[in-house]
């Protein structure tokens, strides 16, 4: 593996990130129908397949110009909460990548930082609201530990970390969204936002 990473790889990362969102999303429909409106397989696939359309008309451009793109057509995407949330993730990212060509492990590392914390202005949440939060936090958490190294394996632990994350809101109850009205009745249940974001970092990893 490479010290660093290029446009392609990280379009690599991205189409794979989609891959693991369309072999799951009815899945993903299925854990949403236990805490929420049973439609969030289909909202997630509508927001990544715009993903992957957007890396194909974007060929050579630039990662802050391409993460940009990415998070416009994710926020115009009709996808109730989901399409603000992961649209501001990738307008973080894009702002982390500025001035970026190639990307070592650490600066890799800030990219998702600026994902992240873009996505915690919109959202409020934290570990334990049974959220997709408790899949990111975790995730990025891991990449800060792990950047050393590098960032394969950064990849891979954060995949990780997101599925351990996503596994805990089983036992969780919910704070925010639909989900929080429900009570006791969301306990043995795993948010389906979290499993989301655990494909979306499985997907990162596997597509290097």
């Amino acid at each position: 593996m490479p010290e660093t990473i290029g446009y392609k790889q990280v379009c690599g990362m991205l189409n794979a990130a989609t891959d693991q969102i369309r072999k799951h999303h009815e899945v993903l429909s299925k854990l949403d129908s236990a805490v929420g409106d049973g439609d969030h397989g289909t909202t997630i696939l509508r927001a990544m397949e715009a993903v992957s359309k957007t890396v194909s008309e974007h060929p050579g451009a630039d990662l802050k110009t391409l993460f940009s793109a990415i998070a416009w057509a994710i926020m115009s995407c009709d996808g109730g909460s989901t399409g603000p949330l992961l649209g501001s993730f990738f307008m973080g990212m894009s702002d982390g990548a500025a001035g970026r060509g190639e990307l070592d492990c650490p600066a890799m590392v800030s990219v998702f930082e600026g994902g992240v914390a873009k996505l915690q202005k919109q959202s409020r949440a934290q570990v334990g609201d049974k959220t997709m939060m408790d899949a990111f936090l975790p995730a990025l958490a891991a990449l800060k530990l792990t950047e050393s190294r590098g960032i394969k394996a950064a990849l891979e632990q954060a995949a990780e970390a997101a599925a351990k994350g996503a596994e805990a809101t089983r036992n969780m109850k919910a704070k925010f969204g639909r989900a929080r009205n429900l009570g006791d009745r969301v306990l043995g249940h795993v948010d389906p936002g979290a499993v989301s974001v655990s494909l979306i970092f499985k997907g990162f990893s596997k597509g290097l």
